[in-house]
This record gives structure tokens, sequence and C-alpha cells, in this order.
């Protein structure tokens, strides 16, 4: 429980500290690399696949580490494929085009820091404008104003704490462009901008650097809060106050935050809320009781008037009534502090009466794989054989065995696990 409470403030301290970190927002972008036209080619007239003669320069500013805007300027020149055949015709093709683009991070989005903490990835989309200039055949020297829809992704290579290199990948779409890319032919039945929509597609591929501005440890496209700390003096404070509601002034096992009696006497067996057990109801308390599991007068010490018991037959009624047990945390085999008392009971018992033996048997809730509650079953109940030997009972008088899961408790009921994550005694 300590741990659990102390890694939970730790951690909520380490997130205040990458709140309160700032990262830088923008950087700058230039590359250079290829374009393909795709559409309107003119009969007659190739590209090549790869057609190096493209550059883009862009400027990007991030509004968090997931998404930001980008404002890039691509200049480039298409030619023909330059096959050797007679047949093919030559073109050479200027343009240029300007975009204001959405950028998302999906780096980040979709947690590329679980496995990798140098790649990234971009995405980006938006739109713009630009112009397209046959240099050669029927249409040389003629502007055709067009505007523009982008699409895109940019791996990243973190090279450096400035630096980054990345790729990209970019499909476009022109629109009111009226003349094929090598400039032969209309796309319309003449030239005239402004009566053709979206009918132009090409690519780029460009390979390039990042280059980040700013003075703090990371840019947005690398920053992940949980990498940040808070300072020694915010962990101090978290951690004095975790000592605070840790602290146990009656001794009991139980934390003064959780404890529901917080003045329990020395030695009295209590239950996870810290307060002292009366397993009969007699009204004497189990740690003054002489027969705490039998109800009597204060008179006689809580054991009852009418007959003499053996102290075996207590014993016995105890096991089979299920009062006397050690119990666990959550996936834990380590015995609550409050419940080691039990183990103790028997220890003595067992010491007073030398031909009794005992099973002890382990059991988990039903949170968990079955086989796994098994084994951890088994491991519970050799946890309280060890104690046993321990004290000083022979082994030879004692066996352990695991049962797994204990069904007959409301599984839905947070108390009711608590009781079936247990070790319980049979007396042979």
């Amino acid at each position: 429980m300590k741990k659990l409470i102390l890694s939970t403030v730790i951690a909520g301290a380490l997130a205040f500290g990458a709140n309160a970190q700032e990262f830088d927002k923008f950087s700058l972008e230039v590359g250079g690399g290829f374009n393909k036209p795709m559409a309107p080619i003119a009969p007659g007239f190739l590209s090549p696949t790869l057609n190096l003669g493209h550059v883009d320069l862009g400027a990007r500013y991030m509004f968090n580490e997931k998404f930001g805007l980008k404002l890039d300027y691509g200049f480039g020149s298409m030619k023909e494929a330059g096959n050797e055949d007679a047949i093919t015709g030559s073109f050479d093709t200027k343009y240029y085009r300007l975009d204001l683009q959405m950028i998302s991070n999906l780096g980040r989005i979709m947690n590329f820091e679980s496995f990798t903490r140098s790649l990234g990835l971009l995405g980006h989309f938006g739109g713009g404008i630009g112009n397209v200039k046959p240099q050669e055949n029927l249409y040389a020297g003629e502007t055709d104003d067009v505007y523009n829809f982008i699409v895109g992704v940019t791996p990243q290579l973190k090279l450096g704490k400035g630096i980054a290199l990345y790729g990209d990948i970019s499909t476009i779409i022109n629109g009111r462009q009226t003349v094929t890319w090598d400039g032969s032919t209309p796309i319309g039945p003449a030239i005239d901008n402004g009566f053709f929509g979206a009918n132009s597609v090409w690519w780029t591929g460009t390979i390039g650097l990042q280059f980040y501005l700013g003075k703090n440890e990371e840019h947005a496209d690398w920053f992940i809060a949980a990498d940040k700390y808070a300072t020694k003096e915010e962990l101090a404070t978290q951690i004095n106050g975790i000592k605070d509601m840790l602290k146990d002034s009656d001794g009991d096992g139980v934390p003064d935050y959780l404890d529901k009696e917080p003045n329990t006497p020395a030695g009295a067996r209590v239950n996870s809320a810290g307060m002292t057990l009366d397993s009969d109801g007699d009204g004497t308390p189990d740690h003054m009781d002489k027969c705490p599991f039998l109800p009597g007068p204060a008179s006689t010490n809580g054991c009852p008037v009418e007959e003499v018991v053996e102290q075996l037959d207590f014993f016995k009624k105890a096991i089979n009534d299920g009062y006397v047990n050690v119990y666990y945390a959550f996936d834990s085999d380590k015995p609550l502090g409050y419940s080691t008392s039990s183990a103790n009971y028997v220890s003595n018992f067992l010491k007073k009466n030398p031909g009794v033996s005992v099973e002890i048997k382990g059991y988990a809730d039903e949170l968990g794989p079955e086989d796994y509650n098994m084994k951890l079953s088994e491991r519970r109940a050799k946890a309280v054989y060890d104690i046993l030997v321990a004290s000083g009972v022979d082994a030879s008088r004692l066996s352990y065995k695991g049962y797994g899961e204990d069904t007959s408790v409301d599984k839905s009921s947070a108390d009711a696990r608590q009781m079936a994550r247990r070790a319980s005694f049979e007396v042979k």
C-alpha cells in the first residue's frame, strides 16, 4: 500500500513538472527531390518516373505537441522521359506553388515514443495557389495560374537537439489548369482560366533538413511530457506528505489515514480498517479473550460458564466457522500485518498440542487468469507454512496446498474479494 501511494504521488509530481516545461514551436525546412506529373499528358509525351527537379522551402509553427500550421513554397520543372525513341515528344514545364497547410504530429498521436525516440512522422494537408508555365511546344511562354490542394506524409529522423532529417511524399491536385503538362494541348476547347475544375494531378518526393528555432530542450515534434521531472523541492514536499499519511500511531499495521480506531491497544488483533476484533461477539476483544471463538461473560475472561471445553475443540470450531485466517493484499503473497496474529495463534496451539497436525489452504479472488491464481494461492499457503516453521513448529506436522479462486464470494464486491485473498487452516 505504501509503495502504491508513493508511486502515485511521484507520478503526479512528474506530470506537473512536465506541464510546466515549455517546448520550441518554430522550425524552418529546406529540401529537394523529384516530381511526377500524372495527368493530363498529351499522347506522344512521356515523363520520367522520378524527375529530379523540385525544391521545397517551409516555415512551421506548432500550437502543441500534436498540431500546427505550415507555410511552404515549392518550385521546379518537369521534362520528357529522355527516351531514345524519336516518337516521344520533348517538353519542359516550370511551376511553383505556395500553400498553407495543417500539420498533425502522427508520431505523438500514435505513441511512437513507446518504441523509439528518434523516429517521427508528420501528416499535412492544405491548399494554395500556383502557376504552370510551359517552356516548349504550342503554349510555350504562357502562364497558367492555378489553385491547388495538397496532402502528404513526412517521416523524420532526429539528428540532434536542433535538427532533423526528413523525407516527404505529397500529392497535389491543380484546379483551373487549362493546358497539359507538356504545353502542347489545351484541356478544354481553349485556354481560358476559370472554366475548368480540379483536373491536374502530380506528386513530389523530397529529402531535406528541418531546423528547430528556440532555446528549450525539445521542439514540439519530439517533446514528451512524461520525460520531464518535477524539481527536488516539489518531490520533497510530496514525499513528506506521504510520510505523514503513512504514520501508524498505534502500531497495528494500518496507517492512520485508513485506521478507524487509531488508538488500538498494543497486541490487539485488528481488521483491515484497524478496528479491534471480537471474533465470538461476546464483548471481550480477542486479545483479552481466553476463548476468542466461544462467547462467554467478561467474568470468565470471555469463556463459557456452562461447561469446560477442551482447547482442541475450541480450535476446531474456530476453523470450521472460518474465523482463523491470514489475509493478503491484491496480487501479493506477503501476509497483511494485521492478520499475522492468526498464524501466531496456530503456532501456539500446535506447540501446546503435539499430537495435532494442520493443513494450510491458500485461496485467491476471481480477478486475473485462473492458472495464475492457482499458483498465487499456493504461494500464499507456502508463506504461512514458512512462518509456522520459523516459529518452531516441526515441518512434519504441517502441509500446504493452493486451492485457487474462492468462487463462494461476490467478486463484484471489494470487501468480499478481500475475504477471498486468504490462507485458512484445517486440523488433521
